[in-house]
């Protein structure tokens, strides 16, 4: 199976990213969103995130005109995915707006097109469950920042076939990715160990072990972590958190995966993180 035209669903921070690294690896790229401010607001960061690696010494200037142009935008969701070989949902993580988009795609898409979405915790095979090809739906959870970060979790659904999942993992690697194959549990492997932490630091929080700053300094030095389960929390966005959570609580009934209060509390207050200016920090 050859993968060379790709469309991604969704222009935020997900969705440009992984733009920006297919069309890096090669790959001509339909980056597609309800409106035109989105699109060109991600254009903006993929270029931001180019000048970063021309910083570096990873990229030149004609590599980033070269990488921008082989990203076309567009609003009409059926004419950006007619001629695409895989397709990339990152939107929400909400199972009414998969439901509706993969409706759309299963109707507009190639007939061998593969499906591929970017949830970071809802069934894979439920949302193939959407599609008349549920072999060829499978999971592609990148991590963010997509430009910077190695890991793409490839989960199988019940009925992804061993074509589909051997396509995507030569797919990530050709786009500079480790993948790791997984099966279709709740949360996938990354999530279901990840959430729990964070979910456990804003308790620890919340009752007053301490605050935001020494509970991230004794993770990042204590654990060696790169980076604090808080100031991690805020840049996932803590309505994502607490979305994966809800959906981990829901399918396996166990309560080590119920919501901190103040993390409901914060979300309810718009307090999401670094997209809305204001989490467990200000910025």
């Amino acid at each position: 199976m050859s993968i060379d035209r790709i469309a991604v669903v969704g222009s935020g921070t997900m969705g440009n990213g992984i733009a920006h690294v297919a069309a890096q690896s090669g790959h001509s790229v339909s980056l597609l969103d309800v409106s035109e401010d989105c699109l060109g607001a991600a254009l903006v960061t993929i270029g931001k995130n180019l000048d970063r690696q021309i910083k570096k010494g990873a990229l030149d200037e004609a590599a980033k005109a070269v990488v921008l142009g082989r990203i076309q935008t567009g609003t009409d969701l059926a004419a950006g995915v007619a001629d695409a070989d895989l397709v990339i949902e990152a939107i929400p993580e909400k199972v009414e707006l998969k439901r509706s988009i993969f409706s759309t795609l299963d109707a507009a898409a190639p007939a061998g097109a593969v499906l591929a979405t970017n949830t970071s915790s809802i069934s894979i095979t439920q949302i193939a469950a959407f599609t008349k090809r549920p072999d060829k739906v499978i999971g592609m959870h990148f991590m963010n920042p997509v430009p910077v970060m190695q890991l793409v979790e490839v989960i199988r659904g019940l009925a992804t076939s061993d074509e589909t999942t051997t396509a995507v993992m030569e797919l990530s690697r050709a786009m500079g990715k480790t993948p790791v194959e997984v099966n279709d549990f709740p949360g996938f492997v990354s999530n279901r160990v990840l959430m729990p932490m964070i979910n456990e630091a804003i308790t620890a929080f919340m009752e007053g072990v301490a605050e935001p700053e020494a509970i991230d300094t004794v993770m990042k030095l204590g654990m060696n972590h790169p980076m604090g389960p808080l100031a991690l929390a805020d840049l996932i966005g803590l309505d994502t958190c607490l979305n994966i959570l809800e959906v981990l609580h829901r399918e396996l009934g166990d309560d080590r995966y119920r919501p901190s209060p103040l993390l409901r509390k914060y979300v309810a207050a718009g307090w999401l993180g670094r997209k809305s200016g204001r989490g467990f920090y200000a910025y």
